[in-house]
Protein backbone atom coordinates (compact mmCIF):
# COMPACT_ATOMS: atom_id res chain seq x y z
CA UNK A 1 0.00 0.00 0.00
CA UNK A 2 1.40 3.91 -0.28
CA UNK A 3 3.85 2.82 -3.19
CA UNK A 4 4.28 6.66 -3.80
CA UNK A 5 5.17 7.69 -0.43
CA UNK A 6 8.42 7.53 0.85
CA UNK A 7 8.32 4.35 2.91
CA UNK A 8 6.81 2.99 -0.51
CA UNK A 9 9.37 3.80 -3.07
CA UNK A 10 11.77 2.37 -1.14
CA UNK A 11 9.87 -1.01 -0.35
CA UNK A 12 9.15 -1.65 -4.20
CA UNK A 13 12.90 -0.80 -4.80
CA UNK A 14 13.71 -3.38 -2.17
CA UNK A 15 11.63 -6.04 -2.42
CA UNK A 16 13.21 -6.08 -6.59
CA UNK A 17 16.53 -5.61 -5.57
CA UNK A 18 16.12 -9.06 -3.22
CA UNK A 19 14.42 -11.22 -5.46
CA UNK A 20 10.91 -10.35 -4.89
CA UNK A 21 9.39 -12.58 -8.33
CA UNK A 22 6.55 -10.22 -8.22
CA UNK A 23 6.03 -6.54 -6.52
CA UNK A 24 2.54 -5.27 -6.74
CA UNK A 25 1.55 -1.47 -5.54
CA UNK A 26 -0.78 0.66 -4.59
CA UNK A 27 -1.40 4.72 -5.56
CA UNK A 28 -3.66 6.68 -5.83
CA UNK A 29 -3.74 7.78 -9.22
CA UNK A 30 -2.76 6.60 -12.67
CA UNK A 31 -0.10 8.50 -12.90
CA UNK A 32 1.60 7.52 -9.43
CA UNK A 33 0.73 3.99 -10.51
CA UNK A 34 3.37 5.27 -13.44
CA UNK A 35 5.64 5.78 -11.43
CA UNK A 36 5.36 2.55 -9.52
CA UNK A 37 5.86 0.73 -12.55
CA UNK A 38 9.21 2.84 -13.60
CA UNK A 39 10.25 2.39 -9.89
CA UNK A 40 10.52 -1.63 -9.96
CA UNK A 41 6.84 -2.80 -9.41
CA UNK A 42 4.92 -5.01 -11.77
CA UNK A 43 1.73 -4.43 -11.13
CA UNK A 44 0.15 -1.02 -9.88
CA UNK A 45 -3.44 -0.89 -8.84
CA UNK A 46 -5.09 2.52 -8.71
CA UNK A 47 -6.72 2.21 -5.25
CA UNK A 48 -9.63 4.79 -6.45
CA UNK A 49 -10.40 3.29 -9.45
CA UNK A 50 -9.83 0.02 -9.11
CA UNK A 51 -10.82 -3.04 -6.05
CA UNK A 52 -7.43 -3.88 -4.80
CA UNK A 53 -8.31 -7.24 -3.68
CA UNK A 54 -10.52 -8.00 -6.46
CA UNK A 55 -6.89 -7.26 -8.93
CA UNK A 56 -4.69 -9.58 -6.30
CA UNK A 57 -6.96 -11.92 -6.98
CA UNK A 58 -6.44 -11.83 -11.15
CA UNK A 59 -2.86 -10.86 -11.34
CA UNK A 60 -2.10 -13.88 -8.76
CA UNK A 61 -4.97 -16.34 -10.24
CA UNK A 62 -6.04 -16.49 -7.45
CA UNK A 63 -3.41 -17.32 -5.03
CA UNK A 64 -2.79 -14.34 -3.46
CA UNK A 65 0.55 -12.66 -2.69
CA UNK A 66 2.91 -13.69 -0.11
CA UNK A 67 3.26 -10.01 1.88
CA UNK A 68 1.28 -7.21 2.45
CA UNK A 69 3.53 -3.71 3.81
CA UNK A 70 0.29 -2.20 5.14
CA UNK A 71 0.47 1.68 6.34
CA UNK A 72 -3.36 2.04 6.22
CA UNK A 73 -5.14 -0.24 8.31
CA UNK A 74 -8.57 0.59 9.20
CA UNK A 75 -11.00 -0.84 6.81
CA UNK A 76 -8.16 -2.10 4.14
CA UNK A 77 -7.27 -4.43 6.92
CA UNK A 78 -10.31 -7.47 6.11
CA UNK A 79 -9.31 -6.99 2.59
CA UNK A 80 -5.86 -7.59 2.73
CA UNK A 81 -6.65 -10.51 5.16
CA UNK A 82 -8.39 -12.01 1.55
CA UNK A 83 -5.08 -10.49 -0.78
CA UNK A 84 -2.75 -12.90 1.33
CA UNK A 85 -1.80 -16.22 0.19
CA UNK A 86 -1.55 -19.26 2.12
CA UNK A 87 0.94 -18.84 5.35
CA UNK A 88 0.94 -15.04 3.96
CA UNK A 89 1.92 -12.55 6.13
CA UNK A 90 0.26 -8.81 6.85
CA UNK A 91 2.50 -6.18 8.21
CA UNK A 92 0.77 -2.93 9.66
CA UNK A 93 3.12 -0.09 10.23
CA UNK A 94 0.83 3.12 9.95
CA UNK A 95 -2.87 3.55 10.69
CA UNK A 96 -4.01 6.50 8.50
CA UNK A 97 -7.04 4.88 8.13
CA UNK A 98 -7.81 4.22 11.56
CA UNK A 99 -6.88 1.74 13.98
CA UNK A 100 -10.14 -0.50 14.00
CA UNK A 101 -10.38 -3.27 11.69
CA UNK A 102 -12.86 -6.36 11.35
CA UNK A 103 -11.70 -9.60 9.91
CA UNK A 104 -12.15 -12.68 9.59
CA UNK A 105 -10.59 -14.44 11.85
CA UNK A 106 -11.48 -18.13 10.45
CA UNK A 107 -9.62 -17.04 7.51
CA UNK A 108 -6.98 -16.64 9.16
CA UNK A 109 -7.17 -19.95 10.74
CA UNK A 110 -7.97 -21.38 7.64
CA UNK A 111 -4.93 -19.87 5.67
CA UNK A 112 -2.25 -19.75 8.67
CA UNK A 113 -1.94 -16.04 7.52
CA UNK A 114 0.49 -13.59 10.63
CA UNK A 115 -0.96 -10.13 11.12
CA UNK A 116 1.70 -8.23 12.65
CA UNK A 117 2.83 -4.73 13.58
CA UNK A 118 5.72 -2.51 14.37
CA UNK A 119 6.78 0.48 14.98
CA UNK A 120 10.41 1.98 15.67
CA UNK A 121 9.57 4.71 18.08
CA UNK A 122 9.29 2.59 21.91
CA UNK A 123 11.82 0.62 20.92
CA UNK A 124 15.17 0.54 22.72
CA UNK A 125 18.02 1.76 21.11
CA UNK A 126 19.94 -1.50 21.17
CA UNK A 127 17.35 -2.81 18.69
CA UNK A 128 17.44 0.25 17.06
CA UNK A 129 21.00 0.00 16.42
CA UNK A 130 20.55 -3.68 15.50
CA UNK A 131 18.23 -2.57 12.34
CA UNK A 132 20.63 0.06 11.04
CA UNK A 133 23.34 -2.49 11.28
CA UNK A 134 21.48 -4.83 9.13
CA UNK A 135 20.67 -1.64 6.67
CA UNK A 136 23.81 -1.44 6.69
CA UNK A 137 25.00 -4.88 5.39
CA UNK A 138 22.01 -5.52 3.42
CA UNK A 139 20.89 -2.44 1.92
CA UNK A 140 23.21 -0.35 2.00
CA UNK A 141 25.56 -2.27 -0.56
CA UNK A 142 22.15 -2.01 -2.85
CA UNK A 143 21.87 1.49 -2.55
CA UNK A 144 25.92 2.10 -3.15
CA UNK A 145 25.35 -0.25 -6.77
CA UNK A 146 21.92 2.25 -8.02
CA UNK A 147 20.14 -0.64 -7.17
CA UNK A 148 18.20 1.31 -4.77
CA UNK A 149 17.85 4.89 -5.20
CA UNK A 150 16.32 7.84 -3.09
CA UNK A 151 13.54 9.66 -4.53
CA UNK A 152 13.20 13.39 -2.99
CA UNK A 153 9.83 15.17 -4.78
CA UNK A 154 10.70 18.02 -3.00
CA UNK A 155 13.13 20.15 -0.60
CA UNK A 156 11.97 23.31 1.36
CA UNK A 157 13.70 25.39 3.80
CA UNK A 158 12.85 24.25 7.40
CA UNK A 159 11.43 28.01 7.54
CA UNK A 160 9.08 26.95 5.09
CA UNK A 161 7.95 23.58 6.97
CA UNK A 162 4.23 24.84 6.98
CA UNK A 163 4.25 24.23 2.77
CA UNK A 164 6.17 21.46 2.92
CA UNK A 165 3.44 19.66 5.22
CA UNK A 166 0.33 21.08 2.86
CA UNK A 167 2.70 19.30 0.27
CA UNK A 168 2.58 16.20 1.92
CA UNK A 169 -0.50 16.38 3.62
CA UNK A 170 -1.88 17.08 -0.72
CA UNK A 171 -0.84 13.48 -1.42
CA UNK A 172 1.08 15.12 -4.41
CA UNK A 173 4.11 14.00 -4.18
CA UNK A 174 5.98 10.73 -5.19
CA UNK A 175 8.82 9.89 -2.56
CA UNK A 176 10.28 11.75 0.41
CA UNK A 177 10.07 15.74 1.16
CA UNK A 178 13.16 17.09 2.37
CA UNK A 179 13.68 19.91 4.97
CA UNK A 180 16.84 21.67 4.70
CA UNK A 181 18.97 24.16 7.73
CA UNK A 182 20.62 26.46 7.08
Amino acid sequence: QGGTSGIGVAAIQMAKAMGAATVIATAGSDDKCKACIALGADHAINYKTQDFAEEIKTITAGKGVDVILDMVAGTYVDREVKSLAEDGRLVIIAVQGGVKSEINAGLVLRKRLTVTGSTLRPRPVAFKAAIAASLKQNVWPLIENGAIKPIIHSTFAAADAAQAHALMESNQHIGKIVLTWP
